[in-house]
């Protein structure tokens, strides 16, 4: 399964043609992403047949939410899920590194309801102890975890990968994300064994009207770029994955 990390519409549709089966879809992508438009979610659904997994995230930095935030981010949830989300990434912690479980319980219970699926998302990787955060995902039944190995890049976090995948990977899926692409897709999945992959697949465009000699609204090394993903770095992906089926 390779899963592309959408940020728009087009990013969508550039994973559909490059041959994805999912997307992770998700505004604000400069931030790490954020929950998009229902307009988004909509238009992708009807004019693809993606699997679509929503990010609900309501702001960016980390992941230790106040009551009315984490209200507001189960109903995002709920009208993402009634719009046709085939799952929600999401991910709420306490101050101390370790799951939140009352809002996480609430929240899978909330997409399980719509026989959808609960995917806790990289603030898995900010979590004190792994193996109790994953342990507890178990418990609370989340069909999966998006994670680098609580490193920078998956590739860097492959000795963890492999061992969550070795002694929880009936339990749970672990789909593998941050730094993947088609030139280490082969060397994560054999070391590890995982069967999932989570790209951004990433390139860029340029807006010139991003800035001028007095303003600026760039985000990338003051540039006038922003990032897309890519329809050839998607194809290549693709086929490398498909070469060890």
């Amino acid at each position: 399964m390779i899963e592309i990390c959408a940020g728009s519409y087009q990013d969508c549709i550039t994973a559909y043609k490059g041959g994805a089966q999912r997307v992770e879809l998700n505004s604000a992508l400069s931030v790490g992403g954020l929950t998009p438009s229902i307009a988004t979610l909509k238009r992708v659904k009807k004019e693809t047949c993606l699997k679509v997994i929503c990010m609900v995230r309501i702001r960016a930095a980390g992941f230790c939410y106040d009551k009315e935030d984490i209200e507001l981010m189960l109903e995002q949830a709920k009208l993402l899920l009634e719009n046709g989300a085939d799952g929600i990434a999401f991910g709420f912690l306490n101050e101390d590194g370790t799951i939140y479980e009352k809002a996480t319980r609430q929240m899978i219970n909330l997409i399980h309801s719509y026989h959808k699926e609960a995917v806790f998302h990289r603030a898995f990787d900010i979590t004190k102890d792994p193996y109790q955060a994953i342990e507890t995902l178990i418990n609370l039944k989340c069909d999966r975890i998006l994670t680098s190995g609580q490193k920078s890049k998956a590739m860097q976090g492959m000795e963890l990968i492999k061992d969550l995948q070795e002694k929880y990977g009936q339990q749970i899926e672990i789909l593998a994300g941050s730094g993947m692409n088609h030139k280490n897709i082969q060397e994560m999945k054999n070391y590890t064994k995982i069967k999932q992959v989570h790209s951004s697949c990433k390139g860029y465009r340029i807006d010139p009207t991003t800035s001028n000699d007095s303003v600026s609204y760039s985000y990338i090394d003051n540039t006038n770029q922003y990032d897309v993903v890519e329809l050839d770095l998607v194809e290549k992906l693709v086929r490398e994955d498909l070469k060890s089926e």
